[in-house]
């Protein structure tokens, strides 16, 4: 079993230079090449990386025997074609978010990674935060109770994507934190609306509703168009609620011993029983959450790992950011 391996990272415009800067602080892989079609973007980074080959030919990384793995942080319109030929070529492959643009697009991508024993992995961030990784913790030993809704609100003033709506460059982050969180709960239909003001083409404000077969419901608002950052999450269930706000420098995650209840027999509607206990802000881990991601990437080639976010819950995501866009080209309900 090799010790260490080389990997490309295809793409150095906004992401992959994060990408290059935790891949290159592991010490069981090495930073083999980086690409990107853009020659600028390359001679940025010549001098910090002097022992890294830097090319604008993707072929030629394909060819290259040494290389086992890629990471591509391109536009998402070029995620399917860029990773098909790197599986094909025998590569592992790390895929920033969204998977691909389409349902049909990441199920091949999956066939073709499981057909050659390939690691497919999607880069997801979110789920290797410590935040998230406690409120999971405390879902799965059952502190909330029944989960009852999910409300996320993730707005900003810019970055506005030239190739998609703010549904597949800001909501994916919430749809893939909710599917994780929400996992033994089953999605069945979206609805989404939205607004284009400024491009006229694809949306900068949306909202999506999603409905799980539990009865709990998830709300995600996204926005490129407030004056204000806001990264929000309220995950409520039948025992203690949660906040979690990712701008927070230090109590990111504050539990809530709060509720309410009625009982019929004895109570109406319009006198429930209001519960008030305790908060408390948990202990967070304080790891960069993009390092942790890369070293699991690693992890998963050498070790013969599972990935956390594989190609399937890369689907799950698409599925329901698909789904999302078709609700807001009809107006309808999107049955899943």
């Amino acid at each position: 079993m090799d010790k260490k391996i080389n990997i490309a990272i295809i793409g150095l415009g906004y992401w992959g230079p994060n990408l290059l800067r935790n891949f290159s602080s592991l010490s069981r892989c090495d930073v083999f090449y980086c690409c990107d079609s853009n020659q600028d973007a390359l001679d940025k980074f010549l001098s910090q990386y002097p022992s890294t080959k830097f090319t604008t030919n993707y072929d030629a990384i394909l060819n290259d025997r040494n290389v086992r793995a890629v990471a591509i942080a391109t536009p998402v319109f070029t995620h399917f074609e860029l990773a098909k030929k790197a599986l094909l070529a025998g590569k592992h492959v790390f895929l920033e978010k969204p998977m691909a643009s389409s349902v049909k697009e990441c199920e091949e991508l999956v066939k073709l990674a499981e057909e050659r024993d390939l690691v497919l992995m999607i880069d997801h961030t979110f789920l290797f935060t410590g935040a998230i990784k406690k409120i999971k913790k405390l879902i799965t030993n059952g502190e909330l109770g029944d989960l009852h809704y999910f409300d996320s609100e993730r707005i900003n003033l810019g970055l506005l994507q030239k190739d998609i709506n703010v549904i597949w460059d800001l909501a994916s982050h919430d749809v893939s934190i909710i599917n994780y969180l929400f996992e033994e709960l089953r999605p069945v239909s979206v609805m989404a609306t939205g607004g284009s003001y400024i491009n006229k083409k694809f949306e900068e404000i949306a909202h999506i509703h999603i409905d799980f077969a539990s009865g709990a419901i998830g709300a995600i608002h996204v926005s490129w168009l407030s004056p204000v950052k806001i990264r929000k999450i309220l995950i409520g269930g039948s025992k203690k609620m949660i906040i979690y706000n990712d701008i927070e420098p230090s109590e990111k995650v504050k539990i809530y011993d709060k509720g309410v209840s009625i009982n019929l027999e004895e109570e109406t509607s319009q006198k429930p029983i209001y519960r008030s206990g305790d908060v408390y802000i948990p202990k967070i881990e304080e790891t960069e959450a993009l390092r942790s991601e890369t070293e699991h990437f690693i992890n998963c080639i050498l070790d013969d790992e599972n990935p956390l976010v594989d190609g399937h819950a890369g689907i799950k995501v698409v599925r329901i950011l698909e789904a999302s866009d078709q609700s807001l080209r009809t107006g309808q309900k999107i049955i899943l």
